[in-house]
């Protein structure tokens, strides 16, 4: 890891409207560092990653990636920079074949090298035994793969998930959340967006928590874990 943050976002402010979302969040993650972002309904962890996508625009602030300013930036160009998204409730092409799902993560580079499919195969070996198989009919934690691999297939920097664990059983979250660690041992950066703040923090490297728009808390994973107040909120103990 270098102290230079691969991705900052620096006293952002984001609007809906004439409502303020997302008030001075200041966040950054370096390069092949997993960093989670924690909060409850409308705290305002989906705006944030809209706001690093560049879905929406901050009203003021800076985003940086990769050194550069991309606060003007469209979607498509930070995607080519290195940005991939694992989208809430995975959002896959149901009708297309595993297969096809994972070309179509790599649009970018001509639909993907032999090594590219290698690599996702290692990390997920049931997605080549299935890669004929219609995406729409695998289980909740395949269909998960499919998109985590997908995402890989882009060869990104940086590697944002939306509520991984949301609709999964319990045991399949468990799961899904060591398939992350994975892929972050791999050496690709994460920031992951999820209410599961107890599984998400037995991986992470740091992580924030935001409360209606405000960062109230940071720091490493472990001394989050141990944060009382963090434990009564949203580890129930």
């Amino acid at each position: 890891m270098t102290d230079e943050p691969l991705l900052s976002l620096e006293s952002v402010d984001t609007y809906y409207g004439p409502i303020h979302i997302l008030q001075g969040l200041n966040l950054n993650v370096r390069a092949g560092e997993l960093v989670c972002l924690l909060g409850g309904n409308a705290s305002g962890k989906s705006t944030t990653l809209k706001t690093v996508l560049g879905l929406v625009n901050p009203r003021n602030g800076t985003v940086r990636f990769g050194g550069e300013d991309v606060t003007k930036r469209s979607t498509s160009y930070r995607i080519r920079q290195g940005m991939a998204i694992v989208p809430e409730n995975r959002r896959l092409f149901a009708p297309m074949t595993v297969l096809e799902n994972l070309q179509m993560g790599a649009y970018l580079h001509a639909g993907g090298t032999k090594e590219d499919f290698d690599r996702v195969y290692e990390l997920f070996p049931l997605l080549h035994e299935r890669r004929a198989q219609l995406a729409g009919t695998l289980s909740g934690g395949e269909q998960q793969m499919v998109a985590m691999g997908r995402a890989l297939m882009a060869k990104p920097k940086l590697l944002l998930m939306d509520e991984p664990s949301m609709g999964l059983a319990p045991i399949l979250v468990e799961r899904s959340f060591e398939i992350i660690k994975q892929v972050h041992e791999s050496g690709v950066a994460m920031l992951i967006v999820e209410q599961n703040a107890n599984v998400s923090l037995s991986i992470a490297d740091r992580g924030y928590v935001l409360s209606t728009g405000r960062l109230v808390l940071e720091g490493k994973a472990d001394d989050l874990r141990e944060d009382e107040g963090l434990r009564k909120a949203y580890l129930g103990r």
